[in-house]
């Protein structure tokens, strides 16, 4: 999974696109190793106590939140999807067009 994400922050983010990871479950030094060993630039949060995951009652990871340029929620996509298909593209096309 990190490899699409990461692909598709590369590609859109010049174009307004802004993604991030939330890590719910690994150490600090545990997600600053992978980050390093995969050579991402997409930014990792983190939320060790859960907070992040209760408030947006996150139920399964994967969970993508997609919000329009409005701030408001378009749609919320639980587990693996296949962004950089062209429906997945499309879709991210659309809402930057918005």
């Amino acid at each position: 999974m990190p490899s699409t994400i990461e692909q598709v922050h590369r590609e859109y983010k010049d174009l307004g696109l802004a993604l991030y990871a939330v890590n719910i479950e690994e150490t600090r030094t545990t997600v600053a190793g992978f980050v390093q060993k995969h050579n991402l630039v997409l930014p990792v949060l983190l939320d060790p106590e859960g907070d992040a995951s209760a408030a947006y009652r996150i139920t399964a990871t994967p969970t993508v939140f997609l919000i329009g340029r409005d701030g408001k929620l378009v749609a919320k996509a639980l587990g693996n999807k296949s962004w950089t298909s062209p429906q997945g593209r499309a879709l991210l096309q659309r809402l930057l067009v918005q």
